[in-house]
This record gives C-alpha cells, sequence and structure tokens, in this order.
C-alpha cells in the first residue's frame, strides 16, 4: 500500500512540473517540413542554347525513367561521406526523382525540334525509337566545400523498326551549392540536371547523325 502511495506522489509531481512547464514536446509546427521542386535553371540553358540534328525523326517514345536503389522516394538524399546515404528529416522532394525528371525530359527533347512528337509512356504507340532512363541518382554530396548536387543517369537510345540498340552511354553533372543546406543543394540539382539534359541531346542528335560508332 506504501508503494502504491509513492507511486502515486510520482505521478502527481509529474503532472504538476508539466503543467508549470507546459511540457515543452517539439510540435510538428516547430519544425516545418520544407517542400522543394525539381526544374531546369533557364540562366543555364539560356546560356548555351542546343539545336537538334537536320530534319525530323519521326516519333520518340520516352520510357519511364528508373532510379537507383534508394532514390526511388522523395526523401532528399546527402552524403557527408563516401557510400553512406542520409536522407533530411525535414526537407523533401514534391515527388520521387524519376517522377520529377520524366516531364523536364520531355521538355528538354521537345525544345530540340528534332522529333515529330515525343510520347511519354505508357502509351500504346510503337514509335521509331525509344528511349529509356536508367540508374538515376540525386544526391547532395559535402565531401568537399562548397558542398554540390550530383545527378547521374545512364541512357539508352533504340531504333524500333529492326529493335537496334543505336547506343548507350552515362551521364553525371555536379554543380557546387551557394548554401551549405538544402536549399543551396537544391538550387545545384536544378542546375545539374539542366545541363544532364543539354548533354544528353547533344548525345542523341550525334546518333541520329550517325556520326561514328564512338558518337552514340
Amino acid at each position: 500500500m506504501g508503494v502504491n502511495r509513492r507511486v502515486m506522489n510520482w505521478v502527481g509531481v509529474l503532472v504538476w512540473s508539466c503543467a508549470l512547464t507546459a511540457c515543452v514536446v517539439p510540435r510538428s509546427g516547430d519544425n516545418p517540413v520544407h517542400t522543394f521542386v525539381l526544374a531546369m535553371d533557364e540562366a543555364v540553358s539560356g546560356a548555351s542554347p542546343r539545336t537538334g540534328p537536320a530534319g525530323v525523326h519521326g516519333v520518340l517514345v520516352l520510357g519511364v525513367p528508373q532510379a537507383e536503389a534508394g532514390f526511388e522516394q522523395p526523401r532528399m538524399a546527402y552524403l557527408r561521406r563516401p557510400y553512406e546515404v542520409n536522407y533530411y528529416a525535414t526537407n523533401v522532394w514534391v515527388d520521387t526523382p524519376p517522377r520529377m525528371l520524366a516531364p523536364l525530359l520531355l521538355q528538354s527533347l521537345e525544345r530540340t525540334s528534332a522529333w515529330r512528337v515525343v510520347v511519354p509512356m505508357p502509351t500504346a504507340a510503337r514509335g521509331d525509337y525509344r528511349l529509356d532512363i536508367s540508374g538515376l541518382v540525386l544526391q547532395q554530396e559535402f565531401l568537399q566545400r562548397p558542398s554540390g548536387t550530383r545527378i547521374r543517369l545512364r541512357a539508352q537510345l533504340t531504333e524500333m523498326k529492326e529493335q537496334r540498340i543505336m547506343g548507350a552511354r552515362s551521364f553525371d553533372s555536379f554543380e557546387p551549392a551557394p548554401s551549405e543546406d538544402a536549399y543551396g543543394g537544391v538550387l545545384a540539382a536544378n542546375r545539374a540536371v539542366t545541363r544532364v539534359l543539354e548533354s544528353l541531346n547533344d548525345w542523341i542528335s550525334s546518333c541520329l547523325r550517325g556520326a561514328g560508332k564512338d558518337a552514340c
């Protein structure tokens, strides 16, 4: 009976202390979640305009981009040491990296005027060519100062009539961040994705021109 009374006394003390201090417990409002979008940096793309190969090359079917393991979620990834992926607690992308990349890729391809139409998957259209993106990585790296954001992906271009793989290539772009935080990483990501898409279009252009085996 005495033990129970002592327990009740301790509970009473805790309740009273909580009332006096307003039980300062972290609330969701104290650490709001910041949501960011991946977008092409017009300052970068405008500085070095790209043009497609001469002529229009029919219908291009755009496959659904696929991410590397660990990057198929909206959580923003960063590295403080090699091979160890971490995620921001209160900073997230508006969608997964593959789903954010898809409309940017479509927009970039259409800008070249190299295609009669670009059709994203899923579609019943067979198309004349197909472009597949895999191994997408989007991460901020604190391995040096300033930090920066890296975007890496692998592209494969296929000629559909003969089911012939014209070429496959990996693309990698690293852009320094203007500040050592998630927002700085976002700004760097937007520049990096712009440069990757420009390089991708240059490569596709070389493939379509048949500029030698090494070009594609």
